[in-house]
């Protein structure tokens, strides 16, 4: 297994309010809902400061008049505030699950259009389960925190404000007392922000491993269940949650001494108000209500510090996953249209709102006539070259098939032909021109791809094929079907064509996945069509009756086919056999064979090996067993 932490992005520092504004910028379209977040919190912290000012006026009251006190006037207004206070927390608490809920949508959203946008090179480092890290538990952390961070924010501050000028206006002595507290806090906080800063990064690295790890091992189940790698494949799981752990409890360490360590500092500022308080009461400076009220108002001037100092640590913890959401939302495709292609493509579009047929979104014709690799080196790894001055030209209708060992370099020939990765070197020319100064898109509309191993999505086999071309019609769907050879054995299923195959494809064979992705593609009626051992995975009865269909199909496009099975391709125009990057040999099935070179001894060999299994299974005279 391998361990998806190493491919995490480092990130150091402290609180980073540019971040941050990058990620309140996501909250601009729930701007409404967040304005009246700020306006009910202000109203809920001026309540907060009533209700003591309300106390207060009914003890001095009832120290002055005794029991010709009227508490009827009193008791209505704390009766109405109370009410109005309660609305005030319905209305805040619907305005935040609003809030929360809209910028996780559009956090979300913007993750999914950039993986969309991301080249495959992108892929090839980064496990699953990292990606589903940060569009769920990342995403969340951000959306609750930006939505109830904002109310705590507001009320925290306005209420701090509040009751700083109401206990400076009750007994400005006092006042500067209990506020003499506020250097004590700040030092708190700037000692200990790096510590738990730091360790939440820890914590959402930890996380994004264990959530690889369990995509690692829930997609290779079977492999670990046949090779008895339970006990392996948990220890080494154990190693992650233990580093998931061990990070978890230094972080919750540190977060829980901020919190004493507020609450001791704020409770050393109420002290000397009391004791201060109680000497100019024994001495009539100051009468009983105003005391009670100014211990109260100090009481209240440390909640909003605590909670303050909640959203402050929860932004330590949070700005880890806003690093890496905000890490994903930068990355830039290595593979995109350049702005000179981009020019072309919005100048055609101006001047064609409507399109022109024939002509591509750059401008420049559609049809593919030619593909020629000129010069073409590249290499996955700086150093490690898998083409080296790789040169083909191929005409319109050609059908190019590309045999040879395994590591030869077959793939990365499709792989640069579909642009999922750009050439080191050399050129990649339709039609005379380098498929970089042509769009991207008009690129993929072009091709259909078949692999060996092809993806199907949740949902019915009618779906899937339909995928190919989305406005196809049932019976178009069948008819791809038919010429693919698939027909058959998804009549044969429970609900035909409606059948659910489950995910991924899970409810079907490899082949007949296969089958699936041949009639997709057939649909899509792409003009270059590259299959990647399109029919390695279904047996050879079901191979010739797709066979011609396969050709039928072919006729008048260019095509790529990879082919160990080498009795697929006989028909070619050109059979190229590569190794170590390069074209050792090239032409027809015929003229390879008559050459007795490499691709005959391939061939012979296969052709042997086959013949023998055929043998060896073959049902002996009489109609007994299969043979032994």
């Amino acid at each position: 297994m391998t361990d998806p932490a190493l491919h995490e992005e480092e990130y150091k520092g402290r609180l980073n309010l540019r971040l941050w504004g990058r990620i309140i910028h996501y909250g601009r379209r729930h701007r409404k809902f967040m304005i009246g977040m700020v306006v009910l919190a202000s109203v809920t912290a001026w309540f907060d400061v009533s209700f003591t000012l309300v106390t207060r006026h009914v003890i001095n009251e009832v120290t002055t008049k005794g029991a010709g006190a009227n508490l009827w006037a009193w008791g209505g207004l704390y009766v109405a505030l109370v009410l109005a206070f309660s609305g005030g927390i319905f209305t805040f608490i619907w305005l935040g699950a609003k809030i929360s809920t809209g910028i996780g949508y559009d956090i979300r959203k913007a993750g999914f259009a950039k993986l969309q946008e991301l080249s495959f090179s992108f892929y090839d480092r980064r496990a699953v389960g990292w990606l589903v890290a940060r569009m769920t538990s990342d995403c969340d952390r951000l959306a609750r925190l930006l939505a109830w961070g904002l109310l705590d924010l507001t009320w925290g501050i306005l209420l701090m404000i509040s009751v700083s000028i109401i206990m400076l206006v009750l007994d400005w002595r006092l006042g500067v007392i209990v506020l003499t507290i506020i250097p004590p806090m700040a030092g708190v906080s700037v000692v200990l922000q790096k510590r738990i800063l730091r360790t939440s990064r820890e914590v959402r690295k930890a996380n994004s491993a264990i959530t690889a790890a369990f995509s690692e091992a829930i997609s290779g189940v079977r492999t670990t269940k046949t090779l008895v790698r339970e006990q392996t494949g948990l220890h080494e799981f154990q190693s992650l949650t233990g580093r998931m752990y061990h990070s978890s409890v230094r972080n919750a360490i540190w977060s829980a001494v901020f919190f004493p360590a507020v609450f001791t500092i704020g409770s050393a500022g109420i002290a000397l108000a009391l004791w201060r308080g109680g000497a100019d009461v024994l001495a009539g400076r100051i009468r009983i209500g105003d005391l009670y009220a100014f211990l109260s108002f100090a009481g209240f001037f440390f909640i909003p510090i605590q909670e303050l100092s909640r959203v402050f640590v929860d932004a330590q913890s949070a700005q880890a996953a806003a690093e890496r959401i905000i890490g994903l939302l930068d990355t830039e495709p290595e593979i995109q249209d350049s702005p000179e292609v981009l020019a072309a493509i919005e100048a055609h579009r101006t001047a064609h709102p409507d399109g022109v047929e024939g002509l591509a979104d750059d401008g420049l014709p559609g049809p593919v006539e030619t593909i020629e690799f000129r010069g073409v080196c590249f290499g996955y790894k700086e150093g490690q070259a898998v083409l080296d001055d790789f040169n083909l030209r191929v005409e319109r209708g050609q059908t190019i098939a590309l045999v040879g060992p395994t590591g030869g370099g077959k793939t990365t020939i499709i792989s640069l032909l579909c642009r999922f990765y750009e050439p080191t070197a050399g050129e990649v020319l339709f039609d005379g021109v380098e498929y970089r100064k042509r769009s991207l898109a008009w690129l993929q509309a072009n091709l259909g791809v078949v692999l060996q191993t092809p993806y199907l999505f949740g949902g019915s086999v009618r779906d899937n094929i339909r995928y190919g071309r989305l406005d196809a019609s049932d019976g178009e769907i069948e008819d791809a079907a038919r010429l693919a050879g698939a027909h058959e054995f998804i009549l044969a299923m429970a609900d035909g064509y409606g059948t659910d195959i489950g995910h991924g494809g899970n409810r079907l064979s490899t082949g007949q996945k296969q089958l699936v992705s041949l009639a997709r593609a057939i649909l899509a009626d792409p003009r270059v069509l590259v299959m990647d051992e399109a029919t390695s995975s279904v047996d050879t009865v079901t191979e010739r009756l797709i066979q011609s269909g396969i050709e039928a199909m072919l006729a008048g496009r260019t095509s790529f086919v990879i082919a160990h099975r080498l009795s697929t391709i006989r028909s070619a125009d050109r059979i190229l056999l590569i190794d170590a990057g390069r074209i050792v040999e090239d032409g027809t099935h015929g003229e390879l064979i008559r050459r007795g070179g490499r691709y005959y001894a391939l061939y012979t060999n296969q052709f042997t090996e086959r013949r023998t299994d055929q043998l060896l299974h073959a049902a002996p005279p009489g109609g007994g067993g299969a043979a032994t």
